[in-house]
């Protein structure tokens, strides 16, 4: 089940890097929910490693 909810998705993509013990498994939990991130002049970008699309922003530098 793919959550469409920006607001969701980052609520998750933060909780996950709070459970994470480092940048690497933060990328990995992220991979088994269908997510990646990519680094952009405005911050972080979730994108879907399915359809390859942009989901949200993170604002500043989460890590």
């Amino acid at each position: 089940m793919e959550q469409t909810n920006p607001e969701k998705i980052r609520n998750l993509v933060l909780r996950e890097r709070r459970l994470a013990v480092s940048e690497r498994e933060w990328r990995h939990r992220l991979r088994g929910y269908g997510y990646a991130l990519r680094d952009s002049d405005q911050g972080r970008i979730v994108t879907s490693l399915l359809g390859g699309g942009d989901l949200c922003l993170l604002t500043g530098r989460a890590a």
